[in-house]
């Protein structure tokens, strides 16, 4: 049989059977659309956190109190653990591939002002966090370089703090009272908008001493270190980790590289991305069991003609060839479909959740659309058996 022969009369028997044949393609489209747009979902839904995470820049190291991994006796017996400090901070900058950190301390705690007053955020942070952070101001500016532990008492407010407290009313000059101390508001930031649930507007910038003396605490939260983009962060991190064992005396912190916390994030979001594909892949089964069953009907309805082929001299393997056409040409239809579907569920869903937006991936689309003609192939194998191995003068008879 010649190939064009064949894709003819697999197309025929295709379309001779419209309503049969666009019920199951419609199973099989429904599968390839929901993995379409789940994954869709999931890949934006990863671009979006990602995009979140790295908007404070690309090169930073975090140094928390406290190590994460544990051995040896309960610490309740006994404790080593110097609390990160200031002069912490100030020594890192000494490495050269440092180019500037931020000593952080966060609370929460009442700002007011003109008798206004609301609980916020307040982020106790140096000079130098507008440069890591890559903060923009929208009036004044940020924090002074001040002595680190004789900064004077001023203040940077969040855009919605500003809005709140002070509305259309010049903020900059003014003073607010943050725990009992009155601050001057020198700056206000440009709107940064919500980072993973935290609302970044909310909140208000102090100098690090002043936040100390505010919560009471004689212990940074975090150390930021923003490193030079050619060196490596893993040397960097080595290096960090010598300079606090010297002053600590022990390794009583911890060190995390942002492409170590991009990884662990990227392998949790690509998880949750396969694991809604694989949900969406349900579906697809589904239009595979749809498959198997009307091409057994197709194969009982067909005997004579299965006959007629095999007795002039069709052989059984193109017998077997023709019927797997047929399944992989309704799954392959319903695999296009589905996907005009699943692009069009995610370009709809942009639409309506601008800020997460859904991301189709081209190779997952791809890979769904092979899988539906993998499928197809599967699910027609056995009714393509069954009508190879009917014998041509048994079929006749049956006609």
């Amino acid at each position: 049989m010649l190939a064009q022969d064949f894709l003819r009369y697999t197309v025929k028997s295709v379309s001779s059977q419209r309503l049969r044949s666009f019920l199951t393609a419609t199973g099989i489209a429904v599968g390839i659309g929901a993995v379409v747009l789940l994954t869709s979902l999931g890949e934006g839904l990863q671009h979006f956190v990602l995009a979140e995470f790295t908007q404070f820049g690309t090169n930073l190291i975090s140094v928390n109190p406290g190590k994460v991994t544990t051995h040896g006796i309960s610490g309740a017996l006994i404790s080593n653990v110097r609390p990160l400090t200031i002069e912490d901070a100030q020594t890192l900058k000494n490495i050269p591939q440092i180019i500037d950190t931020v000593s952080v301390l966060q609370g929460n705690a009442a700002i007011e002002s003109s008798g206004r007053q609301r609980r916020t955020t307040i982020y106790g942070v140096d000079a130098s966090a507008a440069r890591v952070w890559r903060f923009e101001i929208a009036a004044g500016r940020f924090l002074p370089n001040d002595p680190p532990r004789a900064a004077r008492s001023f203040v940077v407010l969040g855009s919605k703090v500003r809005q709140e407290l002070f509305g259309s009313s010049q903020a900059l000059g003014a003073r607010v009272r943050i725990g009992g101390e009155l601050f001057r508001v020198i700056g206000s930031m440009e709107s940064k908008g919500q980072l993973l649930g935290f609302d970044l507007d909310d909140s208000v910038y102090i100098p690090t001493s002043k936040a100390m003396a505010l919560f009471n605490r004689d212990s940074l939260m975090e150390i930021n270190l923003l490193h030079t983009a050619g060196s490596s962060s893993t040397s960097v991190a080595e290096q960090v980790k010598k300079v606090l064992i010297a002053r600590h005396g022990s390794e009583d912190f911890s060190i995390t590289t942002q492409e170590k916390m991009l990884e662990v994030l990227g392998g949790v979001l690509g998880t949750l991305t396969f694991a809604v594909g694989a949900i969406g892949g349900i579906s697809l089964l589904v239009g595979g069991v749809g498959i198997l069953t009307i091409m057994s009907i197709a194969v009982n309805e067909r005997t004579g003609e299965i006959g007629l082929l095999r007795a002039m001299g069709v052989e059984r393997s193109q017998i077997l060839a023709l019927f797997l056409g047929e399944a992989v040409v309704l799954a392959a239809i319903g695999g296009l479909a589905g996907l005009v579907l699943g692009v069009g569920g995610s370009w709809l869903f942009s639409l309506l959740i601008p800020a997460l937006p859904a991301h189709t991936s081209w190779s997952y689309a791809a890979a769904a659309e092979l899988l539906a003609v993998v499928v197809g192939l599967i699910a027609g194998v056995l009714p393509a058996r069954r009508a190879a191995g009917q014998h041509p003068v048994e079929a006749l008879r049956a006609e």
